[in-house]
């Protein structure tokens, strides 16, 4: 044990300067800073709001140049993002990724502190044959941005690439964290031998709250929001965890060393839980959106370090996701429902990303009152404030999908009085969802529906509904 202590020791001394480089000192806890959403603030008032936050670091998904105008002389460490689909390009010409240095880096630095390349999103998540070619393309251009920047004289800046937790086919137990048998050889290998010559970071996204809502019968929701006495103890390895994120990262740990690398860096690209989500989306709420992101603030930011139980004393530079609620991203509601503040820039619950905020000083939060899984029906009606005049090409869609699916808003129908745009898209949400939801139809149509508990029939007119049981 005496032995085990002592290498972990060396390995951390060992590695201290780069850590201190990378992260100014300590940990740096920053935010991602999407934009696809409704009337956002401006850059310079959304560089206000992070600063608020305190947040030390920033992550954009795009070289947007308003945003890096607005960065400039913050002192806010940026990384900034290669598009998905330029990757291909760029791992094929050392000319397009110096030119993409050249239009989307040089012009902003050093006043805007960037400080990382991170080339494309996500990249191996399962796809189909077609969209498999870029795996393949992603190390060649993260070594042609890498010799960009050099060609540059700038030295000291990362290049890395954020992964989702679906690199991992094994993550359970941790001690058997495995890479997904299709890209371990041939894309995560030579991806880590990158990131070791380079001294970069593995960057993961990393959401307990998925792991939870899709077995929340077996993990305790306390375990993953850092709070109460649950623990799990590895039967292989005999660590012992006391919240999913560590065993969620550690699972990455010990993939990293069964292909012979245990020493590379982990920044948390993406981590977070929604303040809230569709009716059936369970534990979407801010009361534990509110706790997660603040425990998590507490965690990677204690002295002496924490770290993981595989690396116990090693810093951990994370992400939160996001700055705000992104109302026009597709899918689930829980998509839209991710910010520390809204679309009008108003917080959606404090949080202080330094840390130093005592987690007793924040004020009360509203009780969750969807911890565990809604039973009945649910509707799907114009959301509050949208815009009516945007409802007519959406009712068009609505009702071109199916089958008799608008007959009761038709001037013979049931529902056709009363005869408004609101009444009628509102019925025609409804019938959509309830015929298509179960193959893949959801109760957004672009931000101007939502999903209410509450029966809007009347008279003779009936709403269909989607039940839950």
């Amino acid at each position: 044990m005496k032995l085990i202590i002592l290498a972990t020791v060396a390995i951390f001394f060992i590695n201290l300067p780069l850590l201190l480089s990378a992260s100014g000192g300590h940990i740096q806890v920053g935010v991602n800073y999407g934009i696809l959403g409704d009337k956002l603030p401006e850059p310079t008032k959304s560089v206000e709001l992070i600063r608020s936050l305190k947040a030390q670091q920033v992550k954009l998904y795009s070289p947007d140049p308003d945003i890096l105008k607005a960065l400039n002389g913050t002192k806010l460490r940026t990384s900034i993002m290669v598009p998905n689909q330029l990757i291909s390009n760029i791992s094929s010409s050392q000319e397009i990724a110096n030119e993409w240095i050249r239009t989307n880096f040089v012009p902003y630095y050093p006043d805007t502190l960037i400080t990382c390349v991170l080339v494309g999103n996500e990249i191996l998540t399962p796809t189909d044959d077609a969209g498999k070619k870029i795996w393949y393309d992603l190390v060649p251009a993260m070594r042609k941005i890498k010799y960009a920047l050099k060609v540059n004289n700038i030295t000291k800046v990362k290049v890395g690439t954020p992964l989702a937790m679906d690199v991992l086919e094994s993550s359970f137990p941790p001690s058997n964290g495995t890479f997904r048998s299709d890209i371990a050889s041939p894309v995560v290998r030579p991806l880590l031998q990158f990131l070791h010559k380079t001294k970069s970071f593995f960057f993961i996204d990393c959401y307990p709250y998925f792991a939870w809502a899709g077995n929340y019968q077996s993990i305790d929701l306390s375990y993953t929001l850092f709070v109460g006495s649950t623990t799990y103890t590895d039967p292989v390895s005999g660590l012992t965890y006391t919240n999913l994120l560590d065993q969620m990262l550690d699972s990455l740990v010990f993939a990293m060393k069964r292909l012979g690398f245990p020493d590379i860096r982990i920044f948390i690209s993406e981590t977070g839980w929604p303040n809230g989500g569709d009716v059936n989306e369970i534990g979407a709420n801010v009361y534990n959106a509110a706790t997660y992101n603040r425990n998590l603030v507490a965690k990677l930011t204690a002295k002496p370090v924490k770290g993981t139980p595989a690396r116990p004393g090693i810093m951990l530079p994370a992400f939160i996701f996001s700055l705000f609620n992104e109302n026009q991203k597709p899918g689930p509601g829980t998509e839209r429902h991710w910010g520390l503040f809204y679309p009008n820039g108003s917080e959606v619950y404090p949080v202080d990303l330094s840390g130093k905020t005592p987690l007793s000083s924040y004020p009360a939060l509203p009780l969750p009152d969807n911890d565990k899984p809604y039973i009945g029906k649910v509707w799907c009606v114009v959301a509050t404030g949208a815009n009516v005049t945007d409802l007519g090409p959406a009712v068009t869609y609505a009702c071109n999908q199916g089958n008799h699916t608008c007959d009761a808003i038709k001037p013979w129908g049931k529902s056709y009085e009363p005869n408004t745009t609101t009444s009628h898209a509102s019925y025609a949400f409804s019938s959509y969802w309830a015929q298509f939801r179960a193959i893949g139809g959801t109760c957004n149509f672009n931000g101007l529906a939502e999903e209410t508990t509450k029966d809007p029939s009347y008279g003779s007119c009936r709403y269909p509904a989607v039940t839950f049981t």
